[in-house]
């Protein structure tokens, strides 16, 4: 139990912690429920801050155009309840009272969503992610400034502040104003706030790291009364909110070992930027994991593990038949993969080849089964899942699209595949935690190795990798040369003619995946970013 720890005040835009409460969009919020579970369960001394968002994120379909097409309802949460508090921010020059709900009904530290309280303001929580950029910095004044004020009007106390990703960043600036106000100077008050804040990178995709035009920020109020040349000495111009987080904290993380070297890379040219250490990732065992497998494993039952596994694939292959109509085989081999649809994550890789693919599915020799969803205003992405879509109808017996993923669909995909596929372009995948979850249930990850999968990978004992981590010229080429020597060379052997050593490697899958929990993540979080008092890189 960890209740004599720091006091942390954790800040984050969206919040994964079941797939009725749709306050998350991708891999960020199922990490930040996660991490939230896991205070819950270990008793840490931390709560949340995030956004009550009253139509969350898109419910997508496939239209009959193939194309998807997004649908945006308010939601029922009536069992979320008002905290009684109110405070104010200022959005526009105008000044917008707030309220708040408190979620803890899955087991988790406590959650604040914030909202406005009147209806004429309601357009800045309506949707996650919607709106353009306007829309979005109200969005960061809300959880930034109106988080910092809400923990005020409850009184609790705060040693640390945790800013998941940039969007939290203008709780640093409500932080060094609060402090001015007490009279120091800008830079005085922003070197006592670094003692207080530390900072998580996710993403080295440029498109994942925000910024805005200063004025805009003026115009919207999020510098709060900062001038220019300050709020360009935080984030520079544009005003990049991870710049802002790196220079705002004491301490800075990255998601894997991998992301932390690209992280330190992407970023040394940050001047009085925080160190960036590696905190790997992790995913909440009692969330992700099938209790069936769990009893299994701990049994040392082989054959009680893989007849669970059966139970699992056949309540996804039901699953499949209710959505499409469409009967895949429990006997054939069935890869996953579930991802938001991104360009660098390469969904249609395996399919680039006709000449390798289509005798393997045309034989019956693997199934494959996708999910995932575009961002709404993600033209390319919503490219990608209507070429999905495609292939999905051009091989129906062997291949099939799963629209509107959520939680509940990322559970059934994790526990009822044979094998999760996952071919990133290397470096851009900073963590990829499905393919925890997949470990956990015991199927077996096939990967480049990007993200986790390095630092978890045994080639041939817990799953497989391909392409060797390169990362020249050509790699789609070589990457999807390399994906069907192991296909074709080692997994279809292993698991048509060696079932034994097909079990002992989803044995070795889970045991390896013990070292990825939320619980392990959250006590690094603890011992190496919330405990650790330095200020290496003094404000100047």
């Amino acid at each position: 139990m960890m209740r004599d720890q720091k006091r942390v005040a954790y800040f984050c835009m969206e919040y994964g912690l079941d797939e009725e409460l749709a306050l998350y969009a991708g891999g960020l919020g199922i990490l930040a429920g996660d991490h939230i579970k896991s205070a819950g369960d270990l008793h840490a001394p931390l709560v949340a801050i995030g956004l009550y968002w009253r139509e969350g994120y898109t419910i997508q379909r496939i239209g009959e155009d193939g194309r998807p097409y997004d649908e945006f309802v308010e939601r029922d949460y009536s069992f979320l309840h008002d905290v009684g508090v109110r405070f104010t921010v200022h959005v526009q020059g105008r000044e917008v009272e707030c309220r708040a709900v408190r979620c803890d009904r899955y087991g988790n530290a406590p959650l604040y969503l914030i909202e406005p309280v009147h209806e004429d303001f309601r357009w800045i929580t309506r949707r996650l992610y919607g709106g353009k950029a306007h829309d979005r910095v109200a969005q960061e004044i809300l959880l930034g400034a109106g988080g910092v004020r809400l923990l005020r009007e409850l009184g609790i106390p705060v040693d640390v502040y945790h800013f998941n990703e940039g969007h939290a960043v203008f709780a640093g600036l409500e932080l060094i104003r609060e402090k001015m106000r007490d009279g120091l100077s800008f830079r005085e008050a922003w070197e006592r706030v670094r003692e207080q804040v530390v900072f998580t990178t996710h993403t080295p995709v440029p498109a994942g790291n925000e910024a805005h035009d200063l004025g805009l920020l003026r115009e919207m109020g999020a510098s709060v009364g900062f001038t220019d040349e300050q709020m360009e000495a935080i984030g520079g111009s544009p005003f990049n909110m991870t710049v802002a987080g790196l220079r705002l904290s004491r301490l800075a993380n990255a998601v894997s070992r991998l992301h932390g070297e690209t992280s330190r890379k992407m970023w040394e040219h940050v001047s009085h930027a925080a160190p960036i250490i590696s905190i790997t990732n992790g995913v909440h065992p009692p969330t992700w994991q099938d209790r069936r497998i769990r009893t299994a494993y701990e049994t040392g039952d082989r054959e009680a593990l893989w007849a669970a596994h059966l139970q699992a694939k056949k309540e996804l292959l039901d699953e499949i038949e209710k959505r499409t109509g469409r009967r895949l085989a429990l006997d054939t081999l069935l890869i996953g993969f579930a991802r938001r649809a991104a360009a660098y994550k390469r969904s249609d890789l395996v399919f680039r080849d006709p000449s390798r693919i289509g005798p393997l599915l045309r034989d019956r020799k693997i199934q494959l089964v996708f999910s995932g969803k575009a961002h709404p205003q993600d033209e390319i992405g919503k490219g990608i899942v209507a070429n999905l879509a495609r292939i999905s109808r051009e091989f129906p017996e062997a291949v099939v699209f799963l629209e509107n993923y959520d939680m509940r669909l990322g559970r059934m995909l994790t526990r009822g595949s044979d094998v999760w596929l996952n071919n990133p372009i290397r470096p851009f995948e900073a963590s990829g935690t499905s393919g925890m979850k997949a470990a956990m249930n015991g199927v077996l990850n096939f990967s480049v190795l990007d993200g986790w999968w390095p630092e978890g990978c045994e080639h041939g004992v817990n799953g497989w990798q391909f392409g060797d981590g390169y990362e020249g010229e050509n790699r789609d080429e070589h990457d999807l040369a390399s994906l069907f020597a192991v296909l074709e060379g080692e997994i279809l052997p292993t698991y048509y003619d060696d079932r034994t050593r097909w079990v002992e490697m989803m044995m070795a899958s889970i045991q390896m995946a013990e070292r990825f929990s939320s619980h392990r993540m959250l006590r690094e979080y603890y011992a190496e970013l919330y405990a650790n008092d330095r200020t290496e890189r003094a404000v100047s």
